[in-house]
């Protein structure tokens, strides 16, 4: 089942005080890493315009603004309390806006990224083609999100931490669990590695590369318009 905006749109408000500081203490700072090598594969497009979607507090747009201070950098997310606490760490260019209806002409933009968001929409398949449409043509698409490990070892493991420990660490921190209760059941039901690039493909993208992260727990999918 897709997930629910209104409920998604809830959940993130609720959290956002404490969004960056859970988020960093849960995954020990891998994530960091992880948003680190996409602003590497971002560096190496040398785009001049980019959209971050689902922006959130402003983690990689705020990456990319910072390393790469010579590209325009916007972040859009539908939720306030995200985008307020963005603009309070210091990224420039923040708008509210639905991923879904981005209020912006065709070919907009060099390179979109998108971090932890895509999955947390009611459908990916509207999404890459409203994210293609504002993409210049051999512009960039980079999405960054969780996965689930290989092997039936590991991904059992994995499947263990996600649904029972994780959201009842989180609730310690948080001032509340059931967002991460609702990451697991997200991170089931998201496209991953050959699927996700199967889906950009038949959505109009080319070469659609999966880079896998720290064993598969997470992955960098990345396609041209």
């Amino acid at each position: 089942m897709a997930p629910d905006a209104e409920y998604v749109h809830a959940a993130f408000s609720a959290i956002a005080p404490r969004y960056v500081a859970v988020n960093h203490i849960l995954s020990l700072g891998v994530d960091i890493l992880w948003r680190s090598r996409a602003v590497e594969l971002v560096a190496d497009w040398k785009p001049s315009s980019l959209l971050d979607v689902a922006t959130g507090t402003g983690d990689l747009a705020l990456d990319i603004q910072r390393e790469l201070p010579e590209i325009e950098v916007l972040g859009v997310d539908f939720c306030k309390p995200m985008l307020e606490i963005a603009r309070r760490r210091g990224l420039r260019h923040a708008l509210c806006a639905d991923a879904m209806r981005l209020p912006f002409k065709p070919a907009r933009f060099d390179v979109l990224t998108t971090a932890f968001g895509l999955r947390n929409m009611q459908d990916y398949r509207g999404a890459l083609h409203e994210f293609r449409r504002v993409l210049r043509s051999g512009g960039h698409l980079l999405v960054l999100d969780f996965s689930i490990p290989e092997g039936v070892i590991s991904s059992a493991t994995y499947r263990f931490y996600l649904h029972h420990i994780l959201p009842r660490l989180a609730g310690l921190f948080a001032t509340s669990a059931s967002a991460y209760f609702y990451l697991g059941e997200s991170i089931e039901r998201f496209p991953r590695r050959g699927a996700m690039c199967d889906l950009l493909v038949d959505v109009g993208y080319s070469d659609a590369v999966c880079i896998p992260l720290l064993g598969g727990i997470a992955a960098i999918y990345f396609a041209q318009a």
